[in-house]
């Protein structure tokens, strides 16, 4: 593999057996081209924020990458409907989710990507199993993540 970026994969679920939803896509995300799974964190149970469903099961991945942001996008995207992902209306529930959090230190903002994603800090969802992977971890034109922990400590986690 050529040069990398260390990408951070939110992952999340809560259709039918969500748990091994979560655990094929990490497997998953080892196999696509051109990366390289190099640390995940937890499993945690969720409750979902702006949306209605079972609890969710969240995790997040770091990738190490060769593919530019785009096309790992592209690869996310067909991984979620290799799943049976749906998009019916905004934070339906899913058999699978897979954001981009971020991706090395860049700031990405096109009509089809923005990284960091942008409700990363506000989310424990996705801060918590990331700060578990990296605590010192900062977040591009925010600064460190840990800062954002406080805000979040009010969302219901459990780590599984």
């Amino acid at each position: 593999m050529t040069a990398t970026v260390s990408a951070y994969i939110g992952i999340g679920a809560n259709l039918g057996d969500a748990r091994t939803q979560v655990e094929q896509a990490l497997a998953a995300l080892g196999r696509l081209p051109q990366c390289r799974l190099a640390a995940q964190s937890s499993l945690f149970r969720t409750a979902p924020i702006d949306a209605g469903g079972d609890d969710f099961i969240n995790a997040v991945a770091r990738l190490d990458t060769a593919l530019p942001a785009q096309d790992l996008l592209e690869q996310l995207q067909a991984l979620e409907l290799a799943a049976g992902r749906e998009r019916p209306f905004r934070n339906a529930p899913r058999t699978l989710d897979l954001d981009i959090l971020l991706y090395g230190e860049q700031i990405i903002a096109t009509s089809s990507l923005r990284v960091p994603h942008p409700r990363l800090t506000e989310r424990a969802f996705a801060l918590i199993p990331l700060l578990q992977i990296d605590p010192f971890i900062a977040i591009p034109g925010a600064g460190p993540a840990h800062q954002f922990a406080a805000g979040v400590a009010g969302q219901a986690i459990r780590k599984i």
